[in-house]
């Protein structure tokens, strides 16, 4: 089983994930931690990542999939914004659970505020905004649910 949980910075990607995987007993990982140490220092330093930036790590986290799959499966955070991103992510196994966290940006603009430690900037957020297109497929999960309601939807509708 292999299960992206798509969104914008802050939506919920690696709580939701991290606790989806342990209920499922397979393994997690956070497609920010696949960042080359170029794209950090962009993003770091305030500057949106452009497709250039992100296609090698794309086309990285599509060849780990089917490894993880082999592996008995696992959850996968990853922003996958726009459509030609998670056909990259879907070029390697046509077996990805998408489920995506929508919120709006009020709400997320909140979240992003109390969070420390993390190389997103929060002035980035509209921009992944701008370049969100969103998914007409998989799960569409409203992030104002307590995170135990998301994964109890999760499982039920997988």
């Amino acid at each position: 089983m292999l299960i992206i949980v798509m969104g914008v910075s802050g939506c919920g990607k690696s709580t939701i994930g991290k606790q989806l995987a342990d209920h499922l007993h397979i393994d997690f990982f956070d497609a920010d931690d696949f960042h080359p140490i170029s794209n950090i220092t962009k993003m770091k330093s305030g500057e949106a990542l452009n497709d250039t930036d992100r296609k090698p790590w794309l086309e990285n986290l599509a060849k780990k999939l089917p490894q993880w799959e082999l592996k008995g499966g696992a959850v996968l955070a990853c922003s996958a914004l726009k459509e030609s991103y998670r056909e990259i992510l879907m070029s390697e196994t046509n077996t990805i659970k998408w489920v995506y966290l929508n919120g709006s940006f009020e709400i997320i603009t909140e979240r992003l505020s109390k969070r420390t430690n993390h190389f997103m900037k929060m002035d980035l957020l509209k921009s992944q905004f701008d370049t969100l297109e969103t998914p007409t497929y998989g799960l569409h999960i409203d992030i104002k649910k307590e995170p135990t309601k998301i994964i109890e939807q999760v499982i039920c509708q997988i």
